[in-house]
């Protein structure tokens, strides 16, 4: 089973981590900016921070056999501090670097004029940059949220099928996939989703423009959480084809419109994944 986990975000994990993800099939992975935990103090954290998504990370992933990309953003737990909203000028001295594959984390907290400003400024620049997004669905109040991301999307130059609604539910997933959107799934221990409701979605709505993903970080998560949904869809009757297309074909197809995916660490996963490196690089 070869895993390509499209949410994660490894700055927070350990190298024992990066051998139990290799050892449950994961060969590849894109880290989306996210907050520190605490407030900024500094535009800066972010300038050092995004430096290494695009450098420490994909080296510490490459010792494992794993393939690092990343996406670059103002997350939206910051997006309304104004000592972060800076930021937003520097992104595009980012976005033309080769391991960033999409815009993002992007979207909602707390629904508030400041987040509305900067996810429209920032779809912008995935459309400006030829880049996908990557749109958080806030925590609290998902389906209000979810219907003010779809209007600001709706008023963007991005079309639908180059964005990815993140952490979606049952109260979410039919308007979402109604949107044209990709759909994405966060599988944790204890809160969103879990791997037998992401099963029970699957049989609802097939596998078409689905991502699933762990989202771990350094909460209550679970790197490994990929492969238990694979694990459960194979329980549940689904076949190796499908199971591969979730896991594996679907986050490639996504991040593939950046036209920066490079997979050649991952080179062990068989044939198909050379076939894909000669398309994605060519942008489709």
């Amino acid at each position: 089973m070869r895993i390509f986990d499209p949410h994660i975000h490894m700055t927070s994990r350990t190298t024992d981590d990066y051998t139990a993800m290799y050892e449950a099939g994961v060969r590849a992975l894109v880290e989306p900016s996210f907050w520190l935990g605490q407030p900024r103090t500094s535009p800066r954290s972010f300038y050092d921070y995004f430096d290494s998504l695009l450098g420490w990370e994909p080296f510490r992933a490459a010792q494992h056999g794993i393939a690092h990309h990343c996406t670059i953003a103002l997350n939206p737990k910051e997006a309304g501090d104004p000592r972060c909203v800076p930021v937003l000028d520097e992104l595009p001295r980012y976005l033309v670097k080769d391991g960033v594959v999409a815009v993002g984390e992007i979207g909602y907290d707390s629904m508030t004029p400041a987040e509305d400003t900067a996810l429209a400024a920032q779809l912008q620049l995935a459309a400006d940059h030829g880049l996908p997004a990557l749109v958080h669905t806030p925590h609290r109040d998902k389906a209000a949220g979810l219907r003010r991301t779809l209007d600001v999307l709706g008023e963007s130059d991005l079309p639908p099928e180059r964005v990815v609604l993140d952490h979606l539910n049952e109260a979410t997933v039919d308007e979402a996939a109604s949107s044209g959107c990709w759909m994405g799934f966060s599988i944790y221990p204890d809160t969103k989703m879990d791997e037998i409701r992401m099963v029970r979605l699957l049989r609802l709505h097939g596998t078409d423009r689905v991502l699933v993903n762990s989202a771990a970080d350094w909460g209550r998560s679970d790197p490994l959480k990929t492969r238990a949904v694979g694990d459960a869809m194979l329980d549940a009757g689904f076949g190796d084809d499908e199971v591969d297309k979730v896991l594996w074909r679907n986050p490639v197809a996504f991040y593939g419109q950046s036209g920066r995916l490079d997979l050649e660490t991952a080179a062990g996963c068989g044939p198909a994944t050379h076939e894909g490196n000669s398309i994605l690089r060519g942008g489709n």
